[in-house]
């Protein structure tokens, strides 16, 4: 049965998140005088990814709000230093402004998102807030191949990979899941979700060996690859 619809991943899929938290946190920590307290840049960077990761999946348990997650990773990623911020909600906004002004997109998003208008339904299904990604898909110029279809765990109230959250996204484009493909880079969360729900899975995988992937899970490398997803 041919794909008429084709629901996104944001971060590492068509936002470079990874780049983008790089070198924003390593911009902040400089200008904080935090970043020679590390053995590496590389250092401070790997203790914050770590720090995010648990908290943020805190988070999608519904331990955490979305704000509330990142006043956690500021305090525990300064208690590592023996630092106490007065106010760690406004540290994290200092962070978040250098992380936010080095938004981009992969170069291969524009590319087949443009290919896909008028051809397939387009839509987002993302494990976050939606004024949060809303506001980076506008800001590296993405927004408008979705419109409205942008459907984020924080105000659905489940995340992937819930088949929940994906059949509620192939409804917000008016299709079956049979018609509709995901994409997305985590196996887990994306490519395990997606299949289990019924949809078309891609796993972007951009580096590495990545795994033998399940039954029902179709690599691949880039985005480009998605040209015809219509098999």
């Amino acid at each position: 049965m041919s794909i008429r619809g084709v629901l996104f991943d944001v971060d590492d899929t068509l936002i470079d998140y990874s780049a983008t938290v790089r070198i924003g946190f390593l911009r902040h920590l400089a200008v904080e005088q935090l970043l020679d307290r590390f053995e590496s840049p590389g250092a401070a960077l790997a203790l914050w990814r770590a720090i995010e990761e648990e908290e943020y999946l805190r988070f999608l348990a519904g331990e955490h709000t979305f704000k509330g997650q990142q006043r956690v990773r500021t305090e525990r990623f300064l208690a590592h230093l023996g630092v106490t911020a007065d106010d760690p909600v406004a540290w994290f906004a200092r962070y978040a402004v250098h992380r936010d002004s080095a938004w981009s997109a992969f170069p291969d998003a524009a590319p087949v998102l443009e290919r896909f208008t008028g051809r397939r339904s387009l839509g987002v299904v993302s494990n976050a807030s939606q004024p949060y990604q809303t506001g980076k898909l506008r800001t590296v110029g993405l927004l408008h191949h979705f419109g409205d279809a942008i459907l984020c765990s924080d105000e659905f109230g489940s995340a992937k990979p819930d088949p929940a959250i994906f059949l509620a996204g192939c409804e917000m484009l008016g299709l079956p899941p049979e018609r509709v493909a995901y994409v997305g880079d985590r196996y887990d969360w994306d490519a395990l979700g997606a299949r289990n729900a019924g949809l078309r899975a891609y796993w972007l995988v951009r580096s590495g060996p990545g795994v033998a992937p399940d039954d029902g899970i179709t690599v691949i490398r880039s985005l480009a690859e998605l040209d015809s997803p219509a098999g």
